[in-house]
């Protein structure tokens, strides 16, 4: 642009500067060798034309271009050349104030490195360039950007409450910092106390001004409470709630809002939704002050106020130093004046105000009245009918802030001091700053209402439908109800929800006793839980479990008095959450709605219908066997369904590979050793059992070890079953032996009758030696022999002839046709079959066990298996039946 005036004057004072001398056209030139910016861009153009003429001269990148690199003369000129280009670049980066360090070592980095710098550089001269052009063409580009109405730059405050003026006449001075400690509780002169009782919260009135509908008797009659002696000891609201349920007055009118029907009915008048004329504020200085902290001044205040037909209402606040929260001061403004009143002096006598807060014919202006409508129930039991809230005009008009600030700004062109909002109001006597604080709140407030009015209408076109939905918000808002804060047994995981935080079973513990223990002390001691134990201080112990009382201390800073007191109680909690089994904690789902409970899988593979996997936190096991079962019950058209009887719906298994196979007991008639072949077996037909669970239910070791949790209860169950089971099998295997023992019996008397009838059999019948004899004593006489016994030759019985009756053996007899001395008819001729056959050593399940037993040598005689040797006598030998191992002997 500098250039462009220039080169304009030089046009214009051509004809003179033909009369100087060289010199002073020396002078006269743009930069050495051009003598304006015509010349200066005519050589650069040739300059950029003749550099892009000789680029394109250069080899192509690829086969060319690596064979002329191949040559060192041309390798060494491109080098000098990069550098001097090179150079070139980081001085033009330097003049436009671009970083120009491009000279890179690495040869992995460098080349990226001075890509991003030249596209970095590029955008910057760019920028530049655009701008001086416009500059050039008459935009001015430097003005600040068009900003909405009344828009104000938010302010970087560090703290509110400090805050010193911007402005530079503002006078620096020093605030002093008026800390809780120095100042008296002023809880200790109230003349009821405050009541922190984990009871719902009560209605304070009990005379209705302006009423419509009467007040309930249970609020007319409160007062008769002191003469009840029984409840003197006992806080307001408990009392109050120990007479409602003694006189069954019903509960409704308990905590209904007493001006619910007012506030229902309550109708606009035509005048509040025409256009007003503003009328402008007095000035601060011109206003009268009143500071109302007595009776008499309070009740004048009242009828000054029951003859206006508008007034401003503001509430400061303090809620560190009180559990619930104390209103300390309440700042009325009228056209014409400013009352403070001092609201924890007049606590119990703010109740007159109600007269003229509940009058619909007065407009009450409020400013944010949502938190001031509770406080005012809360503490005075006062009631606001007929309101207008500012802040809901403001955001019905769209304005860039909403805060009372902005407004004071956009409508009076006062700046705010807001060094005092969170200042402590309990202090007395109130200094002069926060005193005009707290008057400049109200004071602009009524002025506000008016033009807020007048633009909600130009803003719909004169139409009152924006106005009225304003009035209508604002009522809503009276009809707001305060509600005491109740402590539950899972009000801390309402906390821990908005904390975000993961805690297992010990910190969870540990989280839950010290919001207990918070919440009670707090109550007892009238103190806010912020003043007590701060919530992310509570949540650092939480997480670390200190062992040591010096460790709790360490996790707090700055240390809370009444955590150094309770030291000792704290550190006690801390123990007793560490002693919990430490699991993984899953929050309590809520409620579930429905028959039929939602599973939280423990993996990502398993869905909400595998009942393999169960969370252990479910207290709910459900069972096939356990339910009765209703087909389509979800779906069924039935009305009467009875929920507690039918609680699940089940279905059959579709996959039957995965479905356990329900055996028959038949235990009864099973030996052991087919049992346990029929375990084997079952093995085999389904390789999978050993991946499938044993039970219905999947249980954490670790959860078998926490007394108080549902999982301990049901290992003890399981291990009752388990017992159960081991009782029933032994009580089978008794069974098994006692009729093993019946049968035995049995065939003994069998045998026994056997052998009876055998020697009847033998008694008249000559024996092979009796007959070898007679025949001796036919051809010679010899020594004659003693007829021995009959029962020499008759073998004894043993126990093998019970185990062969027991499975018969297949074994055919050839008879003798030539010779039949005896009736083997009557008798059993098994004893003398012997081994026909060699044993099978390959182990068969399905085989008796005592099939496969061991022969014992008789005492003094060998064992001799050779063959024909042995004898087809035998000894009775002992039963190996129940023996572990009945393998065969090779």
């Amino acid at each position: 642009m500098m250039a462009s005036s220039k080169k304009k004057d030089l046009k214009s004072s051509g004809p003179k500067d033909s009369n100087l001398d060289t010199n002073d056209e020396d002078k006269t030139e743009l930069c050495p060798g051009f003598r304006d910016v015509d010349a200066f861009v005519k050589h650069g153009f040739g300059a950029v034309l003749s550099a892009t003429k000789a680029s394109a001269g250069l080899p192509q990148a690829g086969d060319e271009y690596d064979f002329y690199r191949s040559f060192p003369g041309f390798q060494e000129f491109c080098e000098s050349q990069g550098d001097k280009l090179l150079h070139c670049m980081s001085q033009i980066m330097q003049h436009h104030g671009c970083r120009s360090h491009m000279r890179d070592r690495n040869k992995l980095t460098g080349l990226e490195e001075r890509f991003d710098l030249v596209v970095d550089s590029n955008d910057v001269i760019l920028e530049r360039v655009g701008i001086l052009l416009d500059e050039a063409d008459g935009v001015n580009r430097s003005q600040q950007p068009v900003m909405p109405a009344g828009f104000q730059p938010p302010k970087i405050v560090v703290s509110s409450w400090n805050r010193k003026g911007s402005s530079p006449s503002s006078r620096s001075e020093t605030f002093r910092l008026l800390h809780a400690k120095n100042i008296t509780r002023p809880q200790l002169k109230f003349k009821e106390k405050v009541d922190n009782s984990n009871t719902p919260f009560i209605p304070k009135i009990f005379i209705k001004p302006n009423a419509v509908k009467p007040l309930p008797s249970y609020f007319t009659n409160k007062q008769m409470r002191k003469e009840r002696p029984e409840d003197l000891d006992v806080p307001a609201a408990l009392a109050d709630f120990i007479h409602q349920q003694r006189t069954q007055e019903h509960v409704d009118d308990m905590f209904a809002h007493p001006y619910q029907y007012e506030l229902d009915h309550l109708t606009i008048p035509e005048n509040l939704l025409s256009k007003p004329e503003p009328q402008m504020h007095k000035p601060v200085a011109e206003t009268k002050l009143s500071f109302v902290d007595t009776l008499e001044d309070l009740v004048a205040l009242n009828e000054k106020l029951c003859k206006l037909s508008e007034f401003a209402v503001d509430l400061e606040h303090h809620s560190y130093r009180s559990f619930l929260g104390l209103t300390c001061l309440m700042q009325i403004s009228t056209r014409e004046e400013d009352f403070i009143i001092d609201t924890l002096e007049l606590r119990s006598e703010m109740y007159i105000l109600n007269e003229a807060f509940t009058d619909p014919s007065i407009v009450k202006v409020f400013h944010g009245a949502d938190s001031d409508i509770e406080w005012l129930q809360r503490d005075f039991g006062l009631y606001v009918v007929n309101l207008f809230d500012t802040h809901q005009a403001s955001r019905a008009l769209n304005l860039a802030r909403h805060s009372l600030d902005h407004l004071l700004k956009h409508f009076c062109n006062v700046d705010s001091d807001k060094r005092y909002q969170l200042a402590d109001w309990r202090v007395r006597p109130l200094p002069d700053e926060m005193v005009q604080y707290a008057r400049t709140d109200t004071h602009y407030l009524l002025y506000i209402y008016d033009c807020v009015r007048v633009q909600l209408l130009d803003f719909n076109h004169g139409q009152p439908g924006l106005l009225q939905s304003v009035w209508n918000k604002s009522s809503s808002i009276s009809l707001k109800k305060y509600v005491k804060p109740i402590y539950t047994e899972e009000s801390y995981l309402e906390l821990q929800r908005k904390q975000k935080k993961s805690f297992n079973t010990q910190q969870l513990t540990a989280f839950r006793l010290l919001f207990a223990w918070r919440d009670k002390l707090a109550r007892q001691e009238d103190e806010s839980t912020g003043y007590v134990l701060p919530t992310h201080m509570m949540i650092k112990i939480s997480e670390e479990l200190p062992r040591e009382p010096q460790g709790i201390i360490a996790c707090c800073n700055p240390v809370p008095p009444l955590v150094r007191q309770y030291i000792n109680e704290l550190h006690l909690l801390v123990q007793q959450a560490r002693e919990m089994p430490l699991l993984k904690a899953e929050i309590a789902a809520q409620k579930k709605k429905g028959l039929t409970p939602i599973k939280k899988p423990e993996v990502p593979l398993f869905g909400p219908h595998d009942t393999s996997r169960v969370s252990e936190s479910d207290p709910p096991q459900i069972s096939a066997d356990e339910l009765p079962v209703k087909q389509g019950l979800l779906f069924s058209e039935d009305e009467d369904v009875d929920v507690q009887k039918e609680s699940g719906l089940v279905a059959s298994a579709k996959i039957t590979l995965f479905e356990e196979v329900e055996i028959k007991d038949d235990q009864e008639s099973s030996s052991a050793a087919q049992m346990k072949a029929r375990r084997i077996i079952e093995s085999f037909e389904n390789p999978f059992r050993m991946y499938l669970p044993s039970t219905d239910v999947h249980v954490n070791k670790n959860a078998k070890f926490d007394p108080s949790s549902k999982i301990f209860e049901i290992s003890k169950r399981w291990k009752l079953q388990s017992v159960e089971q081991q009782q029933t099998e032994l009580e089978a295997k008794k069974k098994a032996k006692q009729e093993a023992k019946e049968m035995a019996k049995k065939q003994t008397e069998e045998r026994t009758k056997a052998k009876q009838s055998y020697k009847e059999s033998l008694k008249n019948v000559a024996t092979v030696r009796q007959q070898v004899a007679e025949s001796s004593n036919a051809g010679g006489k010899k020594r004659e022999r003693v007829d021995s016994e009959v029962g020499d030759l008759t073998p004894k019985p043993s126990k093998k002839l019970m185990k062969s009756a027991e499975k018969p053996q297949k074994t055919e007899v050839t008879p003798q046709d030539s010779f039949k001395p005896f009736d083997y008819s009557q008798s059993d001729l098994k004893v003398f079959a012997g081994n026909t056959s060699k044993d099978n050593t390959q182990f068969d399940p399905n085989r008796q066990a005592h099939d496969f037993k061991r022969k014992k040598t008789p005492k003094g005689q060998k064992n001799n298996t050779g063959a024909g040797n042995r004898s087809m006598s035998y000894l009775p030998g002992k039963s190996d039946r129940g023996f572990r191992h009945n393998w065969p002997k090779r």
